[in-house]
């Protein structure tokens, strides 16, 4: 899939002031963590053979890719640019030495066409340890610790603090009050987006997951 993007222009973006201000002055990137239900999800992808965590993938880029504010990033000239879409860099565990393997499985709007390609994606660079090579750069990172369900986690993008796609992880997800509980987290540059867009995400991930339920039978 071509990647396709537009050029920021600050003259008719409302948000420019700030994204400078940020730039210049406050380099800073927001953590935030919340507890989210899925419950629905675990549901679904049960009751259709899928696997959470392509699934989970899938809802994440869905809603990344709905939001201007999560689709910015640089062209090679340093100009400000907007994606048209972005699509996860993700690392696929193997648990037989602890080590992982980096890739990107391009972005789709259907889940059954994004679960079969990571499907294909996982099995065509299993033997793999390290970055697949020629990853496209128009990617958000995504990760996840399904040993522990923690209650805060943040990572630093040790750049020149100018990287402005999100980072989202989510931990292991545990039964309580009869739901199922996982942590998920998203690191954002303040000069992309506010608390506003960060709690934003995880209500729309969350409604996601809602509308996934719907779809499924009970029992």
């Amino acid at each position: 899939m071509e990647m396709y993007y537009k050029k920021v222009d600050f003259s008719t973006w409302p948000r420019g002031e700030l994204f400078r201000f940020y730039m210049d002055h406050m380099r800073v990137v927001m953590s935030l963590t919340v507890d989210m239900d899925v419950t629905p999800m675990v549901r679904f992808v049960r009751q259709r053979g899928m696997k959470f965590y392509p699934a989970m993938i899938w809802v994440v880029s869905r809603v990344i890719n709905s939001h201007e504010e999560f689709k910015l990033g640089w062209d090679q000239d340093g100009n400000l640019i907007r994606w048209d879409f972005v699509s996860p860099s993700y690392a696929h565990f193997h648990p037989e030495d602890g080590n992982f393997t980096k890739l990107v499985t391009p972005y789709r709007e259907d889940l059954s066409e994004f679960h079969a390609r990571f499907l294909e994606d996982r099995e065509k660079y299993r033997a793999l340890r390290g970055v697949v090579e020629g990853q496209p750069t128009n990617y958000f990172d995504v990760s996840c610790l399904p040993w522990v369900r923690y209650r805060h986690f943040d990572v630093h993008v040790f750049d020149q603090g100018d990287f402005l796609a999100p980072v989202v992880t989510w931990g292991k997800y545990e039964a309580e009050g009869g739901r199922l509980v996982m942590p998920l987290t998203m690191n954002i540059h303040h000069a992309a987006a506010d608390g506003f867009h960060l709690s934003r995400f995880f209500t729309e991930a969350q409604e996601l997951m809602d509308r996934m339920a719907a779809d499924s039978p009970t029992g």
